[in-house]
């Protein structure tokens, strides 16, 4: 009886080792090919997908990617269909990698659990957001404000020469062209209209403190969309545009020029700004800028600080460009904070925080009111605005013949 019980007990496994055997069998994993549609360039801040293909598939096929610093996407993918999407989003500027796929399903029988791992080698580019661009919403408001109606207000007004025109009761008397009316023996007028031509400087702070996230991206990231947004609108505006990007020192400058292609290179640089971890140096960086831009222009300053103390260089420097120059002083309001202000406390940690806060909001608004007292121009505003309150500024600024 004991050899017969012990083979009795010995059953239950050699059926398992048969079944084991029959599901590695049945479910051997056949090598697999992964075929990826083409990616093109994603902007920064932006969802997009990956459309992937897994030959052959598998029932209840999940995937797992090493998502690299720039790309945030789901932990486990659903694979079991054909071309699976997988949906990221780009948080950083730049080429990343995905080098591996791991590849995760059951056995037939689900005794066993198969995790290859695939080559991947997809590279995604992270560029510049210029969706407002394209969208042509820019193009139709500055053609509107510039050459639609506000043209016929800003003939007269400028200082461009436009054309001579026979002198008539009720215009200006200093407009007569008095040695033209002599040669014509008639009065004439000369008419002028807002100047264009301007030189529009794009100054970029890419220190420390514009590595800072608001709305899930690096200030330097809101800055240079709303700068590339900016640009577009002075290249339709007949301006000339150029870029200055600094932090320790002075890293990047590209002199006025006029056009699309312009544009096109400040998209192709403001690309390539790395994510700096260096103090910046104001007054080296304003000192250089002063002394490359001989011309007035208006220079459109991207940065940011902490309180009173680490700005004071930055203002004074400020104070100094401004003497020549038309300065515009862009940074960006942190909804977050202005929010923990306003909430009601609920215990003696979140009045702290609160009381910290304020104060903290108190400095800020202190430095600014600073830069307006030397006439900077500020706009301070949450990163959803600030490209249509800058832009707004400029056209404003061209309509006036501030440069």
């Amino acid at each position: 009886m004991g050899d017969a019980t012990r083979t009795i007990a010995g059953l239950p496994w050699v059926v398992l080792c048969l079944l084991a055997i029959c599901d590695l069998l049945l479910s051997w994993p056949r090598r697999r090919s992964v075929t990826v549609e083409p990616l093109g360039d994603v902007f920064v801040g932006e969802d997009s997908q990956i459309e992937i293909n897994i030959t052959p598939m598998a029932p209840g096929m999940r995937g797992q990617l090493d998502w690299p610093e720039g790309l945030q996407g789901p932990e486990n993918i659903d694979l079991s269909v054909q071309r699976s999407q997988i949906r990221f989003r780009a948080i950083r500027r730049g080429t990343w990698r995905l080098s591996n796929l791991w590849l995760t399903w059951a056995s037939r029988l689900r005794l066993f659990e198969f995790v290859p791992k695939i080559a991947f080698g997809l590279e995604v580019t992270v560029v510049p957001n210029i969706r407002q661009i394209q969208s042509g919403g820019i193009s139709t408001t500055v053609q509107s404000r510039l050459f639609g109606v506000k043209e016929n207000r800003a003939i007269g007004e400028g200082t461009e020469f436009h054309q001579l025109r026979d002198f008539v009761p009720g215009m200006d008397a200093g407009s007569i062209d008095w040695k033209r009316s002599a040669r014509h023996r008639s009065l004439v007028a000369k008419e002028v209209r807002a100047e264009r031509n301007h030189h529009v400087i794009i100054a970029l702070d890419n220190g420390y403190q514009m590595r800072e996230e608001i709305a899930g991206l690096p200030k330097i990231d809101h800055a240079i969309t709303a700068a590339l947004a900016t640009a577009w609108a002075a290249t339709i505006g007949g301006d000339l545009v150029g870029l200055y990007a600094y932090d320790a020192k002075p890293r990047l400058f590209l002199p006025p020029e006029p056009g699309r292609t312009a544009f096109t290179r400040l998209r192709s640089r403001t690309a390539e700004l790395s994510y700096e971890s260096v103090e910046t140096n104001h007054t080296l960086a304003m000192t250089e800028l002063n002394g490359r831009t001989p011309k007035r222009s208006l220079i459109i300053v991207f940065s940011d600080f902490v309180d009173t103390t680490s700005a004071e260089l930055m203002v004074e420097n400020v104070r100094v460009l401004a003497k020549r120059h038309l300065i515009v002083f862009v940074t960006l309001r942190d909804p977050i904070l202005e929010t923990q202000v306003n909430a009601a406390p609920q215990d003696m940690n979140d009045v702290a925080e609160t009381v910290s806060t304020g104060q903290l909001l108190q400095e800020r608004r202190l430095v600014l009111e600073r830069l307006h007292q030397i006439g900077v121009t500020v706009i301070d505003a949450e990163p959803d605005n600030v490209s249509a309150r800058l832009i707004s500024t400029y056209l404003e600024i061209k309509a006036r013949e501030m440069i």
